[in-house]
């Protein structure tokens, strides 16, 4: 779907959509938590037996089983059985059938973007792998934030001089380092024409297996993606590649986590097609990343023109260095590129 005018995606909006999955008693003690508070807030750990945590890039605390927060495990808010079983009906709408495919990976997205990763006992299947997760025992709520220009410092790396088409990028780093927040601007910046110069938008397409790049609700994207945007929700990233291809003519197909084999051959039918990537992996460096049997084959057929190593070296979004398609620094990315947190 096209992306028509998204809603004001304020702070208190993203603490409502948080707020209201948990029981009535531990969003009393979270309303009263001060604003101050809930912008540093990354994750919401909610453990059976154990206190409601919650914690950000240079904070960490409990929930105090009065008001506000402590550091002792004594006075903590203790999550039961049944508080957490709340939690996950709420995120799953009460169809764990539905959301199966999802329990698979161990997580489940919910409306806004927000990554619920569940702990508890793997159901295996006939060939000995996972077919869900049932009786669970714990409950991680990730919280998806936007960050408008979180992709500014990479201008001078995103195109060749004089060049109306991105190059094909892949932004790599640990988890929560801010990988999806920085391909969600990059996306949004060229549908929008701020990211090359002298260059009007570009038609973007967005495939969000996860529905974490979009946060679509009932299909409409909750995040800003720009005018020129297209939107496959919840659709298998290879799959969806090539649907956007064959159907909605992209000049740049956006994608996040790649890994598997069929993320490798999508990646070469869109570049052979002259269509532009922009993708993300899970990896600590570059050298981690193409040690993947599937990626070696990408990284060495070139693939990327671009890529971006990211940090929490000065809070999520540190953007450490460029890289061209061979591994080495581009000119003038050495030093540090400063992405959602420059200086």
């Amino acid at each position: 779907m096209v992306q028509q005018n998204p809603p004001v995606r304020s702070p208190a909006s993203v603490w409502q959509q948080i707020v209201r999955v948990c029981p009535p008693e531990i969003q009393t003690r979270l309303q009263g938590l001060a604003q101050g508070v809930w912008d540093q807030i990354e994750e919401l750990r909610f453990r059976v037996g154990q206190p409601v945590q919650l914690s950000g890039n240079t904070f960490d605390a409990f929930l105090h089983k009065e008001q506000g927060l402590t550091q002792s495990v004594n006075e903590a808010f203790v999550v039961n059985q049944v508080q957490l079983q709340r939690i996950v009906q709420v995120v799953t709408q009460s169809s764990l059938y539905a959301v199966e495919d999802e329990l698979r990976r161990g997580f489940v997205t919910m409306a806004g973007g927000h990554r619920v990763g569940l702990a508890g006992r793997a159901v295996l299947n006939d060939l000995g792998g996972i077919r869900s997760i049932r009786s669970f025992n714990g409950v991680n709520l990730r919280i998806a934030k936007e960050r408008l220009g979180a992709a500014d410092g990479l201008r001078a790396y995103a195109s060749p001089k004089g060049a109306a088409r991105p190059y094909n990028m892949l932004i790599i780093s640990p988890p929560q380092c801010g990988k999806t927040t920085l391909l969600r601007d990059l996306a949004r910046q060229l549908s929008e024409g701020t990211m090359i110069s002298g260059q009007r938008g570009l038609k973007v397409g967005v495939v969000d297996e996860r529905s974490e790049i979009a946060g679509c609700l009932d299909g409409v994207p909750q995040f800003r993606l720009g005018p020129k945007t297209d939107v496959l929700d919840a659709c298998p990233k290879a799959e969806g590649m090539l649907m956007m291809i064959r159907s909605l003519s992209p000049d740049v197909v956006v994608t996040d986590e790649i890994g598997r084999e069929q993320d490798r051959d999508a990646v070469l039918e869109a570049t052979h097609a002259g269509v532009a990537v922009l993708a993300t992996a899970h990896a600590s460096n570059l050298e981690e990343w193409r040690k993947r049997p599937y990626m070696a084959e990408l990284f060495a057929a070139r693939a990327f023109d671009r890529y971006v190593l990211l940090s929490r070296r000065k809070g999520p979004g540190t953007i450490e260095r460029v890289l061209d398609s061979d591994g080495i620094p581009v000119g003038g990315s050495e030093g540090g590129v400063w992405g959602m947190n420059r200086t």
